[in-house]
């Protein structure tokens, strides 16, 4: 099994006491300074990675950074075994050592048709049954052939989870809107609140209504008051008999399904090498599938797919996920920034910035070390964000003049799903510095 574990504390070692001395040196250098020193340091530091739907661009140019930084992040990496530590997630390893659990959500995307295994067990015969079912399912239901209590078509499907449950799928199916039909809306309920699900509710017709509920175990408590809420409001419209063809569940829990009233036919599965913050993935994605159709589903999970690949396989020179990740440790663990502002210039990924403070903070928000000890350094920052330009408008007047740096990570696509007038050279002219130019890699 490759070896992954971290455990020398960061200040003893060779290659953090050179970042160490790299920060002293730097103190006082200016990002401005640097780009006078080195008019091409945007083709130095810049990335590339062609896909068959469009180049991604990474340029961390912006951030008091030079080629020796990023030459001793990496050395870095290499002392603290981040290659081993990739490897060994991609072997099925049980990573999450506090729960002792691969952290394996890399298998609900691999499309290679290869084994992946963990625990001595391939996983991918299981992956594929659950796709298999959701591909009927939502065939079904898009297809008109799902059909309600009183004869009906669905129209609206109402997610019912919270955290990853509600965050990873929420996020996507508003980022790929321009993919879904209008005649089927899914909608989102995580908050206890009744409000949320007041709102909700108020304008749906319960005969056109289907309900997923969302939790692997089945026992959380927001979401299954949530669901009861559910539950009550359709059985006053429709009666009890209705349950069963208005609500199904993702969940591992085939017992507390049942109680339900869910026909645990209708229930899909997912495994406990899958991390709520990772799970949009899997069947979780149920709610993803419904609103974009499978065949774009299978897409998203090709895409994820490519990119582990690419994180998998590419040197930590040409790493897009890498160099993200190197860039975060410079400037939060080692300049000690505290806060990181996700700032994307389109409004489908509003809800982008809200996935990521769980996938950024519940991640890396530590106070211990892997060997059980306090951690030296500073770890995550608070991660915040608004979509350009709404921000500039809200909170880039610290980000211009504030007394504290905040990194910002200024997300930019460069062809909208919606050509109307001059709004997207308006927008990129608010993002992009007047003389961007593509890198030469």
């Amino acid at each position: 099994m490759p070896e992954f574990r971290t455990l020398p504390t960061l200040p003893d070692t060779p290659a953090w006491q050179a970042l160490a001395r790299h920060r002293d040196a730097m103190a006082e250098v200016r990002t401005l300074d640097l780009f006078a020193a080195d008019p091409a340091r945007f083709d130095t530091l810049a990335l590339t990675l062609d896909t068959d739907e469009g180049p991604f661009l990474l340029d961390p140019s912006k951030n008091r950074m030079t080629a020796e930084t990023f030459d001793l992040l990496c050395a870095l990496a290499d002392e603290c075994n981040l290659a081993g530590a990739i490897q060994a997630m991609f072997a099925g390893v049980e990573i999450n050592e506090t729960e002792n659990r691969a952290a394996f959500h890399v298998a609900l995307r691999h499309l290679s048709g290869k084994p992946l295994q963990t625990g001595g067990h391939d996983v991918m015969p299981e992956v594929r049954k659950v796709l298999d079912k959701i591909t009927g399912f939502v065939g079904a239901v898009r297809g008109g052939r799902w059909l309600g209590a009183t004869g009906k078509p669905v129209k609206a499907v109402v997610n019912i989870g919270i955290g990853g449950s509600d965050l990873g799928p929420a996020m996507v199916v508003e980022a790929l809107g321009p993919y879904g039909r209008d005649d089927l809306k899914a909608h989102f309920v995580s908050n206890v609140d009744a409000t949320h699900m007041a709102r909700t509710l108020k304008g749906l017709n319960p005969e056109t209504t289907l309900f997923i509920v969302t939790s692997k175990t089945f026992t959380t408590q927001e979401t299954l008051r949530n669901a009861r809420t559910a539950r009550a409001w359709l059985v006053e419209h429709l009666g009890e008999a209705a349950v069963a063809k208005h609500f199904v569940a993702v969940s591992t829990n085939a017992d507390a399904v049942s109680d339900f009233g869910i026909d645990t036919v209708n229930m899909f599965e997912f495994w406990d090498w899958v991390g709520g913050r990772y799970s949009l993935w899997s069947a979780v994605g149920l709610s993803i599938a419904l609103a974009v159709g499978v065949d774009d589903f299978v897409a998203l999970l090709t895409g994820g797919y490519r990119m582990d690949e690419h994180f998998r396989s590419a040197p930590f020179s040409d790493n897009l996920p890498v160099a993200l990740a190197l860039t975060g440790v410079w400037n939060a663990t080692v300049l000690g920034a505290p806060t990181h502002a996700v700032l994307p210039y389109d409004q489908s990924l509003a809800r982008f910035p809200a996935f990521l403070q769980q996938l950024e903070m519940e991640s890396n928000g530590k106070g211990v070390t892997l060997a059980g000890l306090p951690v030296p350094t500073p770890t995550a920052p608070v991660l915040f964000g608004e979509p350009g330009t709404n921000g500039q408008h809200s909170f880039y007047q610290l980000l211009h003049q504030g007394t504290q740096p905040v990194p910002a990570d200024f997300i930019v696509v460069a062809r909208s799903h919606h050509e109307i007038a001059d709004h997207q050279p308006m927008l990129l002219a608010n993002a992009l510095p007047t003389r961007w130019r593509r890198p030469r890699r």
